[in-house]
């Protein structure tokens, strides 16, 4: 479990160094998004055959990371619109 919460938050991290811009995100939310990231690459790394959705394996990490910067970048999307209304 341990293992799996380093592992979201740096899948997580390097999600945010990829994607390019300031990110308004906290360490937490990094966390979550990094955590949540693992699992949807993993998933799809799974129905595609590369073993168990646990297991690391590269192309699993490869689309964590890419499912971590969709997910940014939809988190950040959001928290814009809500801070564009409230400033309005």
């Amino acid at each position: 479990m341990i293992g799996f919460i380093i592992a979201g938050l740096i899948i997580g991290a390097l999600a945010r160094l990829i994607k390019p811009g300031k990110q308004n995100l906290g360490i937490l939310a990094t966390l979550l998004l990094g955590l949540v990231g693992s699992i949807i690459g993993g998933t799809i790394a799974w129905l595609l055959g590369t073993g168990s959705i646990w297991e690391l394996n590269v192309l699993g990490f490869i689309l964590a990371v890419v499912a971590s910067v969709l997910l940014i970048g939809g988190a950040e999307a959001i928290a814009g619109k809500q801070r564009r209304t409230v400033h309005r």
